[in-house]
């Protein structure tokens, strides 16, 4: 084997097996004004999972961290039976994509999940069984326990979630948005003491998360890996473009990830 080649597979396995390097580059639009997005570039958000019911219907997004687990909100309520993980898809209109369906043998959902206050919205999904990375199928990056998230840095919210608060339409693509991070002080201006720490505010510049969107990816860019950083949770029943929407704040939940992956 050539030496060019050798460092060709080298470089294919590495964005494939570790986490937060997609194999497909993704391209971001960082002015672009989900609602205001863009198509993604087919396979360059290799993390990003939709959870449909029997019939193919997708109502939540939710991202690969490893082989057997998915991070979802758990305002989801992914019922093991009656809904799968769909990984590697990209157009939810073509059935020529090289998806993988698998079923959900557990859901476990933070013990300190509020229906009432969304606080803690975080379910983890074990897989029957585990996925294949490909090419288009790999996991993205945990947030570390004491992660910094300076103010004003973009992250990226992918899902097939509404285009609009007014209407149903939803997209069959794929859909990506650059949002800027958005200080707990800013965001208790909109939202006040529904605000927690266990909460990452974004967007109110243009461009939003919508229903659909739910369970999925916010990720941050560090070095030239990728990090989940949020888990879109809730906003504005209209989903307005100039209101920061909340995701839930995955560092604070590391630790707790790390040991149900470690115990189940």
């Amino acid at each position: 084997m050539s030496l060019l080649r050798l460092t060709l597979s080298l470089v294919l396995l590495g964005s494939s097996w570790g986490c937060g390097v997609p194999a497909i580059k993704p391209a971001v639009n960082f002015n672009q004004r989900i609602v205001n997005g863009e198509n993604a570039v087919p396979g360059s958000w290799p993390w990003q999972v939709s959870l449909q019911d029997s019939s193919g219907f997708h109502f939540c997004g939710g991202s690969l961290i490893s082989p057997s687990w998915v991070v979802t909100a758990a305002h989801c309520n992914v019922s093991p039976g009656r809904h799968f993980v769909i990984l590697g898809e990209y157009d939810q209109s073509s059935s020529a994509e090289p998806v993988q369906v698998l079923s959900i043998s557990r859901a476990i959902t933070h013990p300190n999940w509020n229906p009432v206050t969304l606080n803690n919205d975080l379910t983890l999904l074990k897989l029957a069984s585990p996925a294949r990375y490909t090419e288009r199928i790999s996991p993205v990056c945990l947030a570390a326990p004491n992660e910094a998230l300076p103010a004003g840095l973009t992250c990226v919210t992918t899902g097939w979630g509404r285009l609009s608060g007014t209407s149903n339409v939803t997209p069959a693509r794929l859909q990506q948005v650059a949002l800027p991070l958005v200080t707990v002080s800013q965001c208790q201006q909109y939202w006040g003491s529904r605000i927690t720490d266990s909460m990452i505010c974004a967007g109110g510049s243009g461009a939003s998360s919508c229903q659909g969107d739910s369970g999925g990816p916010l990720v941050c860019q560090k070095g030239n890996t990728w990090v989940l950083t949020g888990i879109v949770s809730w906003g504005t029943s209209n989903c307005n473009v100039y209101t920061p929407a909340m995701y839930t704040r995955v560092s604070k939940f590391s630790t707790w990830i790390s040991q149900v992956v470690a115990y189940n």
